[in-house]
């Protein structure tokens, strides 16, 4: 094989396999998660983060956990009517290149059967379950930021309905 014939076939082969790399899954990163401190007693709280989809594949979230809660639900909230209504969904979509935001008032995590307050301040661990990225490992900040649910919508908007 000749010198220019060997470089331009390493070449190829070099293109070949970083082209492979772009589309291989496993490319969420979770960013800015936070969730509200709760009172005693209160066993329910919720959570919040950016989920940024940096690869070429789309993937979706499937599930979460936390030593800090009995379990993590998928949660989205949607207006029917005049009522706001939050239902608890089995994955969250993430098209490739794109950023998701998880936050009051829309798509969020649930953390069921708090297990103690979750005081402002407190360092939390979460990991995320992706169906192709695998395991994400963040953690959640306790503290407030930005409008409550309820806050952000109008007076006659604050029924809740739960189901499942």
């Amino acid at each position: 094989m000749k010198l220019p014939t060997l470089r331009q076939g390493l070449l190829a082969a070099a293109l070949l396999l970083n082209s492979a790399a772009w589309a291989q899954p496993g490319t969420v990163q979770a960013r800015d998660a936070w969730a509200r401190p709760t009172v005693g007693g209160q066993p329910v709280g919720g959570a919040y983060l950016r989920l940024q989809n940096t690869g070429g594949t789309a993937d979706r979230l499937l599930g979460a956990s936390t030593s800090a809660a009995e379990r993590v639900e998928l949660h989205s909230m949607q207006m029917s009517g005049d009522v706001m209504r939050m239902r608890q969904v089995d994955a969250i979509e993430l098209p490739a290149g794109t950023t998701v935001e998880l936050a009051p008032g829309g798509l969020h995590l649930m953390l069921m059967g708090l297990k103690a307050p979750l005081r402002t301040g407190e360092r939390l661990p979460l990991v995320l379950r992706f169906e192709k990225s695998g395991e994400v490992k963040t953690e959640l900040v306790v503290g407030n930021r930005g409008p409550s649910a309820a806050a952000s919508m109008p007076a006659h908007m604050h029924g809740h309905d739960h189901k499942q």
